[in-house]
This record gives structure tokens, C-alpha cells and sequence, in this order.
């Protein structure tokens, strides 16, 4: 059915019907909600779907939106589940443009979903103010401009996702809040598997306030209950704030391949921090972080079994390049890992520590099996280490360049610890 008009599109959603074409631009009081096996798609080119006041499109069951502009206030939902159904069926968002949140939440009468997504740019949203946030490691996490949450944690509830061509905000003016986040309800219950998330540009901006210990974001976040088969970051993912991770698992990751560069503007940002099971992480540009305390890589909990990462820079007091306090398995290093920085602040699960900007730490009850380094372990500030062996191990170590060591009290290599470290590598360079 074709609609001109706000009464028409009414009439149509009233009388049930299946497939509603908008030949026109509209702008509508408020939020529409549409039912079960109804679609909205554009009959035209440029059609902006725009809602004045509160939310805008609410979904129930087997509901379709193609090929629209769809405007609502920033800190609102462009897009959201409004349903009492057990099965949601399948809701299927492509070719759209959003201002505000698409917020796909399922709650203690939804069990299933199934979320097909493609090409999905939302330009502008804010997602600070909403109360559903995971809670572990001490810290909170913001929802997204982009939120797949199952917050069933009944057994047997699930969201399937399949997500393709998703952009997060614009360059210096980015989304508020976590840029694309799904989750599940905990580890055990209410869970989401992602068979395929592809990304474009990301852009956000937590907007917390520095020396906040307790909230956090991620410009890409697969959290809790989450189980991702395939990820593939085609733009840059770039935040901007303070403890805003860039790409940030706690849980669990198959394949991860960033073709481009991901970079952290805030402090105590991370570039890529992993609480979670990741099978092979790629990253093929450079990870740079900018600012106190912001590191480029953290493994904290479980384990990655193979990782690559190109190059990773980071920039400030505290920021260390690369940090292991859990086994993991083969990190390749194409080129160099490089520290500018002293001694510094950061945020470390929910409390703020003193931490020196070294290149690479490996903590007690952490461990590498492999490390290849192509270029550089190096650092360029006061008091640092370039290698630090402080409690863990280095089963294996491949360095093809330099341990460089620039600044007063900094140190090429120092080992603390009992257990098996590669030695003779560093004896050999030394």
C-alpha cells in the first residue's frame, strides 16, 4: 500500500497491512508502532521519516524497514522493540540512515530474535541515558548507537545476528556513548551469536568525565554472552573519550580481522582490550592511542590463541603498548611496538593505578607462547622499560629489531621472575 501522508501511514498500520511504501517525506507527533509481519520500505528516492517528539519506530514480530531516512532526537530511538512475544521472528533493517539509536533490546517475555542487518549508517545518537548496563570487572558499560541486547536470562533465549555495512557517527563528531555493542544477558544465560558483523566507520565518545573509575565504553564492544563467528572492521574505529575502549571482548570471538587504523583519543582509553576467548584477532593498520593511561592492547581475562597486530603507538604518561596478565598463545608484531610516556594514571578494572608507560609487561599469571616482534620494542620516556618480564613469561621470543630504551632511569630489559623466559634472546641482543 502506498501513503502519501502521516494520516495515511496511520490508516495502513491500523488496517494491517503488510507492505506500506512512503512516497513521501513525513513528520509524525510521535512514535509508531508497527505489528507483527509488517514492513516499511521507501516508494521513492530521499525519503525522511522524521519523529518530533519522544521515539520513533517500534517493532513487535517478522518486521522489515528498507531504504529510509529515519530522524529522531539524538538521545531517543530511531528504532526499538516494543513486544510481549515470546518468538520475535525476524527483524530486518537495510539501506537506512538514522539519527538516534536503533536499540534491539529483548527482554523476560522475548526468547528469540533473529536481527538481519545491512547498510546501516547512524549518523548521530546518544546512548548514555539508558539504565540497562553490564556490570563486571568493576565498571559499567554504556548501551551503543547501535544496541543488540538479550536481556533474558531464561534458558534457551537467543538472539541470532547477522550484521553487514554498520557506520557509527562522523569524524570529530561522534555517536555518544558505545559506538556498536551487543550482549548477552551474563556469561552463562541470555545469549547472542553474531554469525557475521561487518563495520564502516566508527566514531564515539563516552562523554565520562576524567577520574570517573566505574563507566566505561567501546566503539566496537561484543560483551558478555555474546559469541561473534566472524568480524570484519572495513573503516577506522576511533573514539574520542575517557575510558572509551576502541575494541573491546568479554566474550567470545572466533575471527577478528581491522583492515583499517584504530585509534584512541581519551584517557585511559585502550586499544584493544580482551577479557574474553579470541581465536585469531588481525589487526593489519596501526593501533594508536592518545593519551594518560591509554594503552594499546590489554589482555586481562581468558585468552587469544593467535593474534597479529601490525604496529602498535601509544602516546602519554602510563599508556603501556602492550600488557599480558593471562596465557595466551602466538602475538606476531609486524613492526614495531612504541611507547611515549613516563610514569602515569590509568584506569585498571574499576580502580585508577599508577602504571609506567612500558613497551611490553607481562604480569604474574600471565604468559606468551610465541612473540615475534618484526621491528622496534622501543620506548622514549623516563623510568620505563622497554621488555618487562614482571612475574609471567615468554615461552618464545622472535625479535628482528632493536630493544630501545630512550629517557633518564628507563631500561632495555628487566626480568622479574622465576619462570621460563626466552633468555637467550635477550642475552643474544644484550
Amino acid at each position: 500500500m502506498k501513503v502519501k501522508n502521516v494520516i495515511e501511514l496511520k490508516q495502513a498500520i491500523a488496517a494491517n497491512e503488510k507492505e506500506i511504501k512512503l512516497m513521501n517525506s513525513m513528520s509524525i507527533s510521535n512514535s509508531i508502532k508497527l505489528n507483527p509481519g509488517q514492513s516499511l520500505i521507501a516508494g521513492s528516492d530521499n525519503i525522511l521519516l522524521s519523529f518530533i517528539n519522544g521515539d520513533g519506530i517500534a517493532l513487535t514480530q517478522n518486521n522489515s524497514i528498507s531504504g529510509l531516512a529515519i530522524q529522531t532526537s539524538p538521545s531517543k530511538r530511531a528504532i526499538f522493540i516494543d513486544s510481549s512475544r515470546m518468538d520475535l521472528g525476524e527483524i530486518k533493517l537495510t539501506n537506512l540512515v538514522v539519527t538516534g539509536m536503533v536499540q534491539l533490546i529483548t527482554r523476560g517475555y522475548n526468547k528469540n530474535l533473529s536481527v538481519v542487518i545491512d547498510d546501516l549508517d547512524i549518523v548521530s545518537a546518544d546512548a548514555r541515558s539508558y539504565p540497562e548496563r553490564p556490570m563486571k570487572y568493576g565498571v559499567n558499560v554504556y548501551q551503543g548507537a547501535l544496541t543488540i541486547y538479550n536481556f533474558n536470562p531464561e534458558e534457551g533465549s537467543e538472539i541470532k545476528v547477522t550484521a553487514t555495512n554498520v557506520s557509527v557517527g562522523r569524524k570529530n563528531a561522534p555517536a555518544l556513548g558505545s559506538g556498536i555493542f551487543i550482549s548477552g544477558f551474563n556469561d552463562d544465560s541470555g545469549k547472542v551469536v553474531i554469525d557475521q558483523l561487518t563495520t564502516n566507520d566508527v566514531y564515539s565518545n563516552g562523554m565520562i568525565p576524567t577520574g570517573q573509575p566505574n563507566l566505561i565504553t567501546g566503539g566496537i564492544f561484543i560483551v558478555y554472552g555474546a559469541h561473534a563467528k566472524d568480524v570484519v572492521s572495513n573503516g577506522v574505529v576511533v573514539t574520542y573519550g575517557t575510558n572509551d575502549m576502541v575494541l573491546d571482548v568479554w566474550g567470545s570471538v572466533d575471527r577478528w580481522v581491522v583492515k583499517e587504523e584504530v585509534i584512541s583519543y581519551g584517557t585511559s582509553g585502550i586499544g584493544f582490550v580482551n577479557f574474553g576467548d579470541v581465536k585469531d584477532f588481525r589487526a593489519e593498520k596501526t593501533i594508536t592511542t592518545n593519551g594518560s593511561g591509554a594503552r594499546g592492547f590489554n589482555q586481562y581475562d581468558g585468552t587469544i590463541e593467535k593474534a597479529y597486530f601490525e604496529k602498535i603507538v601509544t602516546k602519554g604518561d602510563g599508556s603501556i603498548g602492550m600488557q599480558f596478565s593471562k596465557p595466551v598463545g602466538d602475538i606476531t608484531i609486524g613492526s614495531d611496538i612504541s611507547t611515549s610516556g613516563s610514569v602515569g594514571q590509568t584506569l585498571v578494572k574499576g580502580e585508577i593505578m599508577t602504571l609506567a608507560a612500558d613497551a611490553l609487561s607481562v604480569l604474574a599469571g600471565g604468559s606468551i607462547k610465541t612473540l615475534e616482534v618484526k621491528g622496534n620494542i622501543e620506548t622514549h620516556g623516563a623510568n620505563v622499560v622497554s621488555y618487562h618480564i614482571n612475574g609471567g613469561k615468554v615461552d618464545k621470543l622472535l625479535l628482528s629489531g632493536k630493544l630501545i630504551a630512550n629517557g633518564d632511569g628507563a631500561k632495555e630489559v628487566v626480568i622479574q621472575n622465576d619462570g621460563k623466559t626466552d633468555r637467550s634472546a635477550i642475552e643474544a641482543y644484550l
